[in-house]
């Protein structure tokens, strides 16, 4: 297993490196400093399994390193772990392709469960989002003005229906006849069509407005 890591900070970067070791002996562990270097990394390593990504870096905008990153590898899964608790910054980053977010303050048993959730194919949420799930006024939209703007693709509205059924992306592939990969990047964008966080979050929007 592949990882890297894409942080300023040495301390944060040697830090999250031993923790991400404890996966097993066969992870190897990239680091870079900012998000240049950590997407020059990325793409002379195909075979990366997921980025470790910081919002804040002074070389980059951490959401523009997010979203180039899907647009270089969009079946990469990136997990963002900042020291931002903004729900806001949360859902942008969702919203942006990241996969997961999670706190500088977790604990480290959180931020290494969030990498296997990650890894496992789910999408992981942090509870101060859970806790915090409604959306801001700049957020919120009117319900017919926000079906309007929903467009989903036939594979995308296959996947949501699946997803509201409550199974799990490797359910959803094997009914669905695709990888875990590709469902994730298909639950990714609905994330991002329907302006959600979450599964739970997903699957009320669908019904909210009548897409399935």
């Amino acid at each position: 297993m592949k990882l890297l890591i894409v942080d300023d900070h040495p301390v944060v970067r040697d830090g999250l490196a031993a923790l991400l070791r404890q996966l097993g002996p066969e992870v190897t562990v990239l680091l870079a400093e900012g998000g240049s270097q950590g997407l020059g990394l990325a793409d002379g390593h195909p075979d990366l399994d997921l980025v470790v990504l910081d919002l804040a870096m002074p070389d980059s905008d951490g959401f523009a390193t997010l979203q180039e990153f899907g647009r270089l590898q969009p079946q990469l899964p990136v997990v963002v772990v900042s020291s931002s608790e903004d729900p806001r910054d949360v859902r942008r980053a969702l919203a942006a392709g990241a996969l997961g977010y999670v706190p500088k303050s977790a604990p480290p048993r959180t931020i290494l469960a969030a990498v296997q959730f990650v890894l496992a194919g789910n999408v992981y949420v942090p509870t101060l989002l859970a806790e915090n799930p409604a959306l801001t006024r700049d957020e919120a939209g009117d319900d017919g003005a926000r079906k309007s703007n929903v467009s989903l693709t036939g594979r995308q509205t296959d996947v949501l229906r699946l997803l509201r059924e409550g199974r799990s992306n490797k359910e959803i592939g094997r009914k669905l006849g695709l990888s875990e990969k590709t469902v994730k990047v298909h639950v990714t964008a609905l994330f991002k069509a329907l302006n959600v966080a979450n599964r739970i979050q997903a699957a009320a929007m669908a019904d909210k407005v009548g897409l399935i």
